[in-house]
């Protein structure tokens, strides 16, 4: 390619990052763009290797930061989220529980209705949430219909709908397990090889 073919950085920069990245990666080959009697000079060759280094650290540094504007993919950035919403950072969590925790408290923001119950549950389940209301009883039930058994980081889920539920309201949570009917099509000799809670939440083979 000879110089002034094509704009400073069009190959390398114009690459879409990787994302999730931990390293900046290779740096662009700077000395591409110059003209050809500056490939044998080493002064050149050795500013050129320094601020290809610097290049490829920021360009790296601005995808992290950006990532970090994203709960689907954030990670040091959680703890901005997590303050940001009045949640408890425990960096001791797992990043996925940690997001999931503060989705479920983003779609929870404002007014408490029983579509933002259900959308909060629906979070951290990963299935379909039912909410009954009872309103001359001042009180709601929960029911995981879309998870068999209890969906895991239950306390967190509990935790983030004590802070957004109506102070004067009790709920009760209902889970979903497997029915006897269910496992009719089960063998007793696979049945015995399964625990009781396996069988609880037998979805079948």
């Amino acid at each position: 390619m000879a110089y002034g073919e094509t704009s400073y950085g069009n190959l390398l920069f114009s690459e879409e990052p990787e994302s999730g990245g931990s390293s900046p990666g290779n740096p662009p080959d700077l000395l591409s763009y110059l003209p050809y009697y500056y490939a044998n000079s080493r002064v050149m060759k050795a500013l050129q290797a320094t601020i290809a280094e610097e290049a490829a650290q920021q360009r790296f540094a601005l995808d992290e930061t950006l990532r970090q504007r994203f709960v689907s993919t954030a990670t040091w950035g959680l703890d901005r989220w997590e303050d940001e919403l009045g949640l408890t950072v425990d960096p001791s969590k797992t990043i996925e529980r940690r997001r999931e925790q503060v989705m479920a408290a983003l779609r929870g923001v404002g007014t408490t209705t029983s579509a933002a119950i259900v959308s909060a549950a629906a979070a951290f389940s990963g299935g379909e949430v039912r909410v009954t209301e009872y309103p001359a009883e001042y009180r709601f039930e929960i029911q995981f219909i879309g998870v068999k058994g209890i969906p895991a980081n239950m306390a967190g889920f509990l935790s983030m709908l004590e802070a957004i539920k109506p102070a004067h309201l009790v709920y009760s949570i209902k889970y979903t397990y497997t029915t006897w009917d269910q496992l009719s099509g089960l063998r007793w000799s696979d049945a015995a090889l399964k625990t009781w809670n396996e069988l609880k939440v037998y979805e079948g083979e």
